[in-house]
């Protein structure tokens, strides 16, 4: 079987096998781009009062277990508190999702809003459908796109350089006029 054949067969069973796993990541990474553009991905950051944060943690953990979405009961039920000063904000994502934004002034609760762009980026990565997704389908699927980038590349080059070839001979065959 020669190198073109060859070829031509690897990239065609290749973007079989790799549609679906493609579609998943490209349709995630979009979504992704824009997450800061789409309140339903990510909820817009709010901004809170100026000046120095008066909330401690304790306050900030009996702040968001007010909020019955979130289901905070304790730090157990907290993802993570992402403090942001210049924008006079709190952020608490609680392991289902749901985020609280809080201005570190006042205490006030700014927002409250489910937050998927977390999800989304499980979904890119292959964590949300199996723990062996990301080893057993996502990074082969990275394998064989970058194996269709190649073939695809040398499909594309190769007749190019055999019209080159077939001119550069057909200039040495042609007698010369002059």
């Amino acid at each position: 079987m020669n190198i073109q054949r060859g070829s031509r067969r690897v990239h065609y069973w290749l973007a079989a096998a790799a549609g679906v796993p493609t579609l998943v990541v490209v349709v995630s990474g979009l979504l992704l781009q824009v997450n800061k553009n789409v309140p339903w991905i990510q909820p817009p950051e709010h901004r809170g009062g100026a000046g120095a944060p008066t909330l401690s943690l304790a306050d900030v953990l009996d702040r968001c277990r007010s909020v019955s979405e979130a289901r905070i009961r304790s730090w157990e039920d907290v993802d993570r508190v992402d403090y942001r000063p210049r924008r006079g904000l709190i952020k608490v994502t609680a392991r289902n999702r749901w985020e609280i934004q809080l201005d570190p002034v006042t205490g006030e609760i700014c927002q409250v809003a489910y937050r998927r762009s977390d999800l989304m980026e499980d979904i890119h990565t292959g964590d949300w459908f199996h723990d062996l997704a990301r080893y057993a389908v996502f990074l082969p699927n990275g394998i064989a796109l970058l194996v269709l980038v190649g073939t695809g590349a040398y499909m594309f080059v190769l007749p190019i350089m055999s019209r080159r070839r077939r001119a550069a001979r057909m200039a040495t065959r042609a007698p010369d006029r002059g």
